[in-house]
């Protein structure tokens, strides 16, 4: 049987795009790393595939903002295409500035036009640590219910918005927030630093109406093995918490 194939679009500015390669090949996928070009000027591309993935880093050097410049260009010539992608059945996972690409192209939360943004941390500065993520949807193709993962973030604007109270409560009342930071033995809504930006009810990711649609801040590729666990010399090479089963349910589910 074929392995299913994954994009992984990269542009200037993407730093995670290699990992994420990586990523989804341990998972049983085979990979292209492709240049956001290259898909701009041949759209049919994209049904080649059955998994789309923004992998992290600042792309343009988010100088208009985090990820401004990579969604304009996404909305002017691969928007439509993407829609009909997730129509038909494929996947779409953005991971942190890939997160805040597909909330300004409007493909996150996806319901009744609502809109969501990811702002300056309450930090005020970059914040790069490990945190747990639980997952607290059953609507999401990538994870299950109760699963955790212990993975860093690093962003500057990773605190999840939306403009008014209905919009965040539609997201819980329609099953969206797939993703939210516990503390280190699963303790809702965590102060900071387990909270690393702020986000109201601790949302660390969301996915859209079908499930098909991923966006997450932290970082899942930066834990696949028990090597990169932060203290795998003082406690053990032990799996546990790994992101590898988000990339493994994308590509099971695709299969």
């Amino acid at each position: 049987m074929a392995k299913p194939r994954a994009l992984i679009f990269r542009t200037a500015g993407t730093n995670c795009d290699r990992e994420t390669v990586y990523a989804f090949e341990t998972a049983g996928a085979d990979v292209d790393l492709v240049h956001l070009n290259r898909m701009v000027e041949s759209p049919e591309r994209l049904f080649d595939y059955r998994i789309l993935v923004f992998p992290g880093g600042f792309t343009y050097g988010d100088d208009l903002g985090a990820g401004t410049i990579f969604a304009n260009r996404l909305r002017s010539s691969l928007l439509e295409p993407m829609r009909q992608f997730v129509e038909a059945g494929g996947l779409v996972l953005g991971i942190c500035n890939g997160f805040q690409i597909l909330t300004k192209i409007g493909m996150l939360p996806g319901i009744d036009g609502a809109k969501a943004s990811l702002v300056a941390n309450d930090s005020n500065r970059f914040e790069e640590r490990w945190v747990m993520l639980e997952v607290t949807s059953d609507r999401s193709a990538f994870v299950r219910k109760g699963d955790r993962i212990y993975c860093p973030v690093a962003h500057g604007e990773g605190k999840f918005i939306t403009p008014d109270d209905a919009t965040h409560r539609a997201l819980f009342e329609h099953d969206q927030v797939v993703f939210r930071y516990v503390g280190r033995n699963g303790e809702e809504n965590p102060d900071y630093p387990m909270n690393p930006n702020g986000s109201r009810d601790a949302i660390a990711g969301i996915s859209d109406p079908t499930g098909r649609v991923l966006g997450m801040m932290p970082h899942p590729e930066r834990h696949l093995e028990p090597m990169m666990h932060p203290r795998w010399t003082r406690e053990g090479l032990e799996e546990r918490d790994t992101g590898l089963k988000l990339f493994t349910n994308a590509v099971r589910a695709v299969s």
